[in-house]
């Protein structure tokens, strides 16, 4: 028989097959396959006929495989066992008694929203295996289009039509100054601040390009004097007095706070921004996602 011929061999048949040699008999397989008896032969008649040689010996007691058959029965329950581990792994699954759940969070997302959302979530589902990776969010948009996350909770990303954003939480940027520095006794303009040594992200970041975009608004460039990779060390560098700071509210309070910073009044408003989470519209989502994002959902409508 020609190699190519095996494809057009019916499946169920080998499914026939394998209850009949299991069990090596006839009545037994049709009991369990819950089909007649004269169907399961008929079955075993058109598979022997496909592959062009003998499978069973009929006996009183039953049949006896051939050493083909016997060939055959290994492999194919081999391919019966992979498909029951499938099975058990996917109703697993299904009820998250096992996988992981891959996720990309910013270090805001990350330090000031996701964590007692993830807390939450591995009380409930302790089975899951949660992979967090810190990212900025174009980097977090990238390895969702690449397959290597499953969802990312990040500030709001530019709009795209193979993105589907849920907007979680709204939040406000401030600028900083050290406490005392003149800016913070009366209200200035964007204008006025580039005047002034300015501490921020790096390049590359949503922060950074939306603080560009604000002085470009004003037809003024931002050429800072410090650029920090992490928005942890704006409001000490700050503190220090080694530039004005932009950050979200968040990452200065615990500063403002103790004094070290105060908060300039700036007269143009700062629209506010979101915490979202994304997904990517062509790949659904896992089982361990679809609860993930139903937690995030159904939590912030209930808070507002």
């Amino acid at each position: 028989m020609d190699r190519k011929e095996y494809m057009k061999v019916n499946l169920e048949h080998y499914k026939i097959f394998y209850f009949v040699a299991k069990n090596k008999s006839i009545t037994a397989a049709a009991k369990e396959l819950y089909l007649s008896q004269p169907t399961i032969s008929k079955y075993i008649q058109n598979l022997e006929k496909e592959l062009g040689m003998i499978l069973f010996i009929r006996s009183k007691k039953g049949v006896v495989l051939t050493p083909e058959a016997e060939m055959l029965y290994e492999h194919v329950s081999k391919a019966y066992r992979h498909i029951d581990l499938a099975e058990e792994e996917l109703m697993n699954r299904r009820e998250l008694q096992e996988g992981i759940l891959h996720i990309g969070a910013s270090e805001m997302t990350m330090q000031h929203f996701l964590l007692s959302y993830l807390e939450k979530y591995k009380t409930w589902y302790p089975n899951i295996r949660l992979k967090i990776s810190n990212c900025s969010t174009p980097s977090a948009v990238e390895k969702l289009r690449n397959g290597i996350i499953d969802m990312a909770v990040i500030i709001t990303p530019m709009e795209a039509e193979d993105l589907n954003i849920y907007k979680l939480k709204a939040f406000k940027d401030v600028f900083i100054a050290k406490k005392g520095h003149p800016l913070c006794e009366g209200r200035v303009s964007l204008r006025e601040l580039c005047c002034y040594p300015f501490v921020c992200l790096e390049k590359g970041t949503i922060s950074r390009k939306y603080l560009e975009e604000l002085f470009l608004a004003e037809g003024e460039g931002l050429v800072p004097d410090i650029e920090l990779a992490s928005t942890d060390l704006i409001a000490p560098a700050v503190a220090y007095g080694l530039g004005i700071g932009f950050v979200p509210y968040n990452f200065a309070a615990a500063a403002i706070r103790e004094g070290t910073v105060e908060l300039i009044d700036v007269a143009e408003s700062l629209q506010e921004r979101y915490i979202c989470a994304v997904t990517l519209n062509s790949r659904p989502l896992s089982s361990a996602a679809q609860k993930m994002m139903k937690l995030l959902i159904e939590r912030e409508e209930g808070f507002r």
